[in-house]
């Protein structure tokens, strides 16, 4: 499969320059909607604002899901404080050490009316507090917003039209490098939105009917733990979540691969699924780790803790300091958008038993029964690689 890698490239620095803070997502869906028109790939709002597009099969049968979100995490105003300074309160997981010294945009009501300004310490200067500025707590309680406005009074806030509740989003300021590095806050998830529309891309103009169709499911409140909670279809037997993998001291996750998760915070994934994904990277010699990952949730929890009857699986490209000051490699927003491509194109996990959400005990799948193995499929100019199969075994 033939990544369009330069158009992956340019649709991830849109995105990350649009803020998205959960709860403030509608100029960011407009651009991804825009982006699904101009590659062919219809799709629907939903009531909250969550996009639902869909790539037929060749029956028109919809029976897998891949979801992305584009919500990062963010600030509200918490209080106007007598300083002339924003009190923050955060909208969703992330720890105020991240934020020091970041340049936000404050939006009131009014759309005209939008103001920038510095995340600070609120002992910010070294000349004024001496070594009380390495001893102060980090917490919400211990930074403010400066305000890159003439004000020093809580009135002079409100006459800007300043009011608690208003959004504060952190500019992501990416910068890519030579070396092909993705310095840039809010990765998470936008690396994945830009990389599984590439997917989608790919199999549009390569024009082949798919087996089995899929819909891709675009949320608006991964981060504070909505996700996919709603916009399924009820047909769904297979449900893939891209998300950041978490490239760490004690992870096995790396910044160039991808990693196919094991475990989240909310329990072990589909056994066979997961397994099948590992596979099928390994047989088309992508960089594939397995993983697990003790404090992090996804699109994928909140569907099967809102009900949802179907095998679900993370998949995720490795990015370093999650939540803070992100870093990826474009090798790994690539092998994203080739496993997944690769992985439409396949059956399901069990398409006999999967296609149907109910079924006798004989012929449950168990851990000693093995998917259905992948065939590769290559353009027809392309010289075709030595394979290697991996068995997906039990361990």
């Amino acid at each position: 499969m033939k990544i369009d890698t330069d158009w992956m490239r340019e649709v991830l620095f849109d995105l990350l320059r649009i803020p998205s803070p959960t709860g403030r997502t509608d100029a960011v869906m407009q651009y991804v909607g825009e982006r699904l028109e101009e590659i062919g790939l219809p799709f629907e709002l939903t009531r909250r604002g969550a996009m639902v597009a869909r790539l037929d099969a060749r029956q028109g049968k919809l029976s897998r899901a891949v979801v992305v979100h584009t919500d990062t995490i963010g600030c509200m105003v918490g209080a106007l404080k007598p300083n002339g300074r924003l009190r923050l309160v955060p909208v969703g997981t992330h720890s105020s050490r991240f934020s020091e010294g970041a340049r936000v945009t404050i939006y009131t009501d009014d759309p005209e009316r939008w103001y920038t300004g510095t995340v600070l310490p609120t002992k910010a200067s070294g000349h004024a507090f001496g070594d009380e500025i390495d001893s102060q707590p980090v917490s919400w309680q211990d930074v403010e917003v400066r305000v890159d406005e003439n004000v020093g009074s809580e009135r002079d806030l409100a006459d800007l039209g300043i009011q608690i509740g208003d959004h504060v989003a952190h500019m992501a300021l990416p910068v890519l490098t030579r070396s092909g590095y993705v310095n840039s806050r809010h990765l998470d998830d936008k690396a994945g939105v830009a990389a599984v529309l590439a997917a989608f891309k790919t199999l549009i103009e390569r024009g082949d009917a798919l087996d089995v169709g899929a819909h891709l499911l675009i949320t608006i409140a991964e981060e504070v733990g909505h996700g996919a909670s709603s916009g399924l279809y009820q047909d769904v037997a297979e449900l893939v979540s891209i998300d950041a993998a978490i490239a760490a001291p004690g992870q096995a996750s790396t910044e160039t691969g991808v990693t196919v998760a094991m475990q989240d915070l909310h329990g072990p994934f589909d056994y066979h699924l997961t397994r099948r994904l590992f596979g099928l990277a390994r047989e088309h010699d992508i960089e594939i780790h397995r993983d697990v990952f003790r404090y992090y949730r996804s699109d994928v929890a909140a569907a099967l803790e809102a009900g949802a009857e179907t095998r679900a699986a993370l998949i995720g490209f490795g990015v370093d300091a999650t939540h803070g000051h992100e870093r990826t490699h474009l090798d790994a927003l690539h092998n994203t958008a080739r496993l997944v491509s690769l992985y439409l194109q396949t059956p399901l996990t069990f398409a006999n038993w999967d296609a149907a959400p109910t079924g006798p005990l004989e012929r449950f799948p168990s851990t000693a029964v093995q998917p259905a193995r992948v065939e590769p499929r290559w353009d027809d100019d392309e010289e075709e690689p030595p394979m290697r199969h991996t068995p997906v075994e039990d361990p």
